[in-house]
């Protein structure tokens, strides 16, 4: 019988029971929950990391300007900018985060990890740390099994849906499965694997969801970028055995419990936070006003 994901502390425990590793784990659940063979398996993950990095790609090469005009191809901008903050590196991982989130936003194809609306933070982190460190695509899958198991412990204790639990349900957890598919990859053991994915946690708590004109344009693609660094940041940390102080999975129910106390406004309904600022009004009736009048004639 394959381990259910009800918690970090199981699964660390099967893991060690079993002698298997994060990975092989994930493998053996999908194997018995779903019934896939592991070919099925690892065929449907690399058709996942193509989509991710498709996505990358189509966002720093195509134009990306989405209908409200709120996106207008920020992420080839940030990646051509001839001043960088700290390092190339640092500017293509914010670059290929704000890409593949644009292609979203502007109705592209994208892999929902763990949804749509941060559904560039794993593109932008995996891409960034397969060129810097030449990991191999089956590395990069078995990566993805780690962030599968990490996202599928977050949904249960808390939550992954910005309607549920605000942005730090959707963004912080893309961040965290970010966090531990580096840490997997470089090597790191389970302690540091899910070290990683508690301070990501932490450095994202009570981040609210609120999307201006209801759309998942702003503050979310900038906030796909802002996760990805955290998710470095984090794994930077956790590789050197620096401790999150309070376990993984007590982090997770903090998450949860934040999520269950924050105010209907601040979870996806575009009624607080950016949304109802001045100017995110405004950008609202915008929108609203360009539907009604191209309505009529995308029905004709």
């Amino acid at each position: 019988m394959a381990y259910l994901f009800d918690s970090f502390e199981g699964w660390k425990k099967y893991c060690l029971e079993k002698k298997f590793s994060l990975a092989e784990t994930v493998l053996e659940y999908e194997h018995d929950q779903k019934g896939r063979t592991t070919d099925e398996i690892n065929s449907g993950l690399m058709k996942a990391w193509t989509v991710m990095k498709d996505a990358v790609r189509s966002g720093l090469e195509e134009d990306m300007t989405s209908r409200s005009g709120m996106v207008n191809n920020g992420a080839k901008k940030v990646f051509h900018h001839p001043v960088t903050v700290l390092s190339p590196e640092f500017q293509k991982l914010i670059s290929r985060a704000l890409a593949a989130k644009e292609v979203n936003s502007c109705m592209g194809r994208v892999v929902a990890a763990p949804t749509a609306g941060a559904s560039g933070i794993m593109p932008g982190v995996l891409y960034t740390l397969q060129e810097i460190h030449r990991i191999d695509d089956q590395k990069i899958i078995e990566a993805m099994m780690v962030a599968a198991g990490i996202a599928i412990i977050i949904e249960q204790k808390a939550s992954i849906a910005g309607a549920v639990g605000g942005c730090q349900a959707e963004t912080g957890t893309a961040a965290a499965m970010g966090a531990g598919a580096i840490v997997y990859s470089l090597g790191g053991s389970i302690d540091q694997v899910f070290n990683a994915v508690a301070i990501t946690i932490q450095c994202m708590l009570g981040l609210v969801c609120d999307p201006v004109a209801g759309l998942v344009e702003i503050p979310c693609v900038v906030r796909n970028a802002s996760a990805a660094a955290i998710a470095n940041s984090s794994a930077q940390i956790a590789l050197a055995n620096v401790s999150s102080v309070i376990p993984v999975d007590e982090v997770v129910e903090a998450m949860g419990e934040i999520g269950s106390s924050m105010e209907t406004r601040y979870k996806e309904t575009a009624l607080g936070g950016l949304a109802a600022t001045k100017t995110g009004q405004t950008i609202a009736k915008r929108v609203l006003i360009r539907d009604i009048e191209v309505l009529p004639d995308e029905i004709s």
